[in-house]
């Protein structure tokens, strides 16, 4: 054998060798655990697993469903999820403390034309006006969270003090029976949650309250801490690219996600069929989510507005 092409095939399997644990390494998929509140804007993140879309972008993700938004952005904080879905108000809270959170996809998108919100009372009730609910109880998901700002809104828009509500934190799945018992005297939802509610001949719905914010707003976002998402920017751009495109699929293609969403949240898919489908956010807009900062401050929520672009991870791709 040539001597130099011998020593030339040493150099190569060497350099072979000593470059597959970095192979090895670059094709291992990034594992990230996210949660949720189980609603329709989860569907996006259970269609990326379902289908693969993540595993084909380098990331193995694992999602879990919690009870409100505050208590995802305390998992997030604590380490024990990667990434959170939220209403956008406990973001906008944490910011507003000095707390460093940031978006890196968007969620859903409310829009008046088609309302995937609910106010709803007791059919027996006579509540009509904002006025009828002074010094009432109001049930919420999260204390402060954008059901808590929006009736807030609402309240001031429609008669009443928004200030004598007393608002309640109660889990999805415990809503409807607590407005039907009289636990609270009124609460708020969104799909699917709303479409039992619109099933059961003990609730009336009241109003639509997002629309008292912004006729079109991102009431719901993907988000990192913002040490994790910059120490992990590549896994962090990855799933963006991946929710974009797992969004834009859900988007068109209603039917095909029904048993997604009706498996996660323990919901019928029959009353899935017959809700009003959540807009899943494409692109990462500051100026959907600059409405909500700009009512937070406005009722004292926050000290003051600031700029939304504060909220999102720089150059997103």
């Amino acid at each position: 054998m040539n001597a130099s092409l011998s020593r030339r095939s040493m150099l190569a399997a060497t350099a072979a060798a000593l470059a597959l644990p970095n192979a090895v390494a670059a094709q291992t998929p990034a594992t990230l655990a996210l949660a949720g509140v189980p609603e329709d804007s989860i569907t996006p993140v259970l269609y990326g697993v379902q289908s693969g879309l993540f595993k084909r972008n380098g990331l193995d993700v694992q999602v879990s469903p919690e009870r409100s938004g505050p208590a995802i952005t305390a998992g997030v904080a604590g380490g024990a999820y990667q990434i959170g879905k939220s209403s956008i108000t406990p973001l906008i809270l944490a910011h507003a403390k000095g707390l460093q959170f940031v978006i890196v996809a968007p969620a859903g998108v409310y829009t008046s034309a088609a309302p995937i919100d609910g106010m709803f009372v007791r059919t027996d009730s006579t509540f009509k006006t904002g006025a009828d609910l002074n010094g009432k109880t109001f049930g919420v998901y999260g204390i402060g969270d954008v059901y808590t700002i929006s009736a807030r809104a609402w309240m001031e828009k429609n008669g009443g003090d928004p200030n004598s509500l007393k608002f309640v934190e109660l889990p999805i799945s415990a809503m409807v029976e607590a407005i039907a018992t009289g636990r609270v005297d009124v609460g708020a939802m969104n799909e699917p949650a709303v479409e039992v509610a619109l099933t059961s001949p003990r609730l009336r719905l009241l109003s639509h309250p997002f629309g008292a914010i912004a006729p079109r707003f991102l009431y719901t976002a993907w988000f990192a801490s913002t040490e994790y998402a910059a120490a992990h920017r590549p896994a962090m751009d990855a799933f963006g690219r991946a929710m974009r495109e797992a969004a834009g699929y859900v988007n068109t293609h209603h039917e095909q996600t029904v048993e997604l969403i009706s498996n996660f949240t323990s919901v019928d898919a029959a009353i899935i069929r017959k809700m009003t489908r959540v807009e899943q956010g494409i692109v990462a807009d500051p100026k959907l989510v600059q409405p909500v900062i700009d009512e937070m401050a406005k009722s004292k929520a926050i000290p003051t507005a600031f700029d939304a672009r504060e909220l999102f991870l720089p150059n997103a791709r």
